[in-house]
């Protein structure tokens, strides 16, 4: 089983690519090789593919936190399930994983929700969803210093709350208040369920 996240950037149109495109290439670059890990295309969309399901939401977390940290935001879905075809380019390669995660996403812009997941598995699908859409009413609303906060927290997970006030240039009890506007010890309890969860599902 893998994941597959796909992606748009939400009113891209009114805003230069140069804003948030480099930003974004670093990071999926992280994740894997380019074009047959990630791609984007058609100027604002993406899709990434992440090898262990279980590391699928903190990735999109970390995606939507780096376009919150830069007054933007970002629409997602991600499908879980099998590879069958692996193409040069992400784009053209196929599977349920593929399928899901496209399914998922065609509904999202109608349904005014920017992150849900398809694994094929009813029950879990709409059990974390729907902890999904409860998280997004506070997480769509992050500030960009909330958002930079959660950032820095996910892809340095070993680092003290003073280790991350110095790398954003701030004192501990800066750090503190983003930490709990972001709602950021809710979001891990959040994704610490999905990451058990997920474990004992067959796509």
């Amino acid at each position: 089983m893998i994941g597959i996240i796909t992606g748009d950037i939400v009113n891209s149109r009114k805003l230069s690519s140069k804003i948030w495109i480099d930003g974004l290439k670093k990071l999926l670059n992280t994740f894997g090789k380019s074009p047959i890990e990630w791609e984007i295309y058609r100027g604002d969309e993406f899709q990434l593919e992440v090898k262990n399901p279980e590391e699928a939401l903190i990735i999109a977390l970390q995606i939507k936190s780096y376009f919150k940290s830069i007054k933007l935001d970002v629409r997602m879905s991600i499908g879980f399930g099998d590879i069958t075809y692996k193409a040069k380019k992400i784009s053209e390669s196929n599977g349920t994983a593929f399928s899901r995660s496209g399914e998922v996403f065609e509904t999202l812009k109608k349904q005014k929700i920017n992150l849900a997941i398809n694994s094929g598995n009813e029950l879990f699908d709409t059990e974390i969803n729907l902890m999904l859409r409860l998280s997004l009413t506070f997480m769509d609303n992050w500030l960009a210093q909330s958002a930079e906060f959660v950032l820095t927290a996910i892809e340095n997970p070993s680092l003290s709350q003073e280790e991350i006030g110095i790398k954003l240039g701030i004192n501990q009890a800066a750090v503190s208040r983003r930490r709990k506007r972001a709602q950021f010890d809710l979001v891990m309890e959040m994704e610490k369920y999905f990451k058990n969860k997920i474990k004992t599902i067959s796509t």
